[in-house]
């Protein structure tokens, strides 16, 4: 059963990943763990050390010199803090099979899962609440968060196309910006957010290209000169968002992971929550439940 791991902004924080990296690993086991190790700043004596190895045996297995055990692998996988669609990666240019199921949601074996996630959705109303992959993709979502993007996104909106993710939503012109009264302070924040997880996933395409198009935006790129003043600002973002009707509905956001140790397709789901910043929001988040 999945778990909600508010520790994520920390973990992604304590990453020793480089944003310089290149995007593609080479395919060969050796290469592919020293572009690794590099990738997260160790030294050969610094990740043999953490490891508990020799570097004697770490160099023969970046040289090809010496084979590697499907539980090695698997260990220098979990110390280099991997995410488990690269530790499957890293086994599999070893000659192993991968070690971590990725099930589709929509598969029957994840009916349960899918009914945990609907719980959890539903009792965080009437805040709003929603379900999104690694890229931001909507995978689910309560009424209340389905209504405030409603309220917020113009219809027929370009930032919908070509599926409601969350990072469009936010930096597209035709996204919230336009009704965003703090939208440098909420972008910034996102911004750092979704360029740390880019930093933790260095091999992640799909990921690097989502990166790239919220930063060939208008004005998105001049946010790096922006960063949250405060250590964890990113943790809890304010948002204050004109609604139709006059008024600004306040709001506080913050995501966790729904993970499993086990699973990629799961490892890869955020749920990210919002919740009322003052009384007025709170009466209004209560008069949509109710509509």
């Amino acid at each position: 059963m999945p778990t909600t791991d508010c520790r994520y902004v920390h973990v992604m924080t304590a990453t020793r990943s480089s944003s310089a990296a290149p995007i593609a690993p080479p395919p060969e086991f050796g290469a592919r763990l020293r572009w690794w190790r590099t990738t997260r700043r160790y030294s050969q004596l610094e990740l043999a050390n953490e490891a508990e190895i020799s570097s004697r045996h770490l160099s023969f297995l970046e040289t090809g010199r010496s084979r590697p055990s499907r539980e090695m692998v698997i260990h220098l996988a979990t110390v280099l803090e991997l995410p488990l669609r690269d530790g499957n990666s890293l086994l599999t240019a070893a000659g192993f099979a991968r070690a971590y199921s990725e099930i589709d949601l929509n598969a029957p074996e994840m009916a349960g899962i899918r009914t945990v996630l609907t719980t959890i959705l539903e009792a965080h109303m009437p805040n709003p609440a929603a379900v999104v992959n690694r890229l931001g993709d909507l995978i689910d979502a309560n009424p209340a968060a389905l209504q405030l993007m409603a309220a917020a996104v113009p219809a027929g909106s370009g930032a919908l196309e070509p599926a409601p993710n969350l990072h469009r939503l936010v930096y597209h012109p035709d996204g919230i910006r336009a009704r965003t009264r703090n939208w440098v302070e909420l972008a910034a924040a996102l911004l750092l957010r979704l360029e740390r997880e880019r930093n933790h996933r260095p091999a992640d395409e799909a990921l690097a290209a989502l990166v790239d198009e919220m930063l060939a935006y208008p004005d998105v790129a001049d946010l790096r000169s922006n960063p949250p003043s405060d250590a964890g600002a990113d943790l809890l973002i304010p948002m204050r968002i004109e609604i139709d009707g006059g008024g600004v509905l306040s709001l506080f956001t913050t995501i966790s992971t729904i993970g499993s140790p086990h699973d990629v397709t799961l490892d890869e789901l955020r749920l990210e929550t919002f919740f009322p910043a003052d009384d007025a929001g709170r009466a209004l988040l209560t008069t949509w439940a109710s509509d």
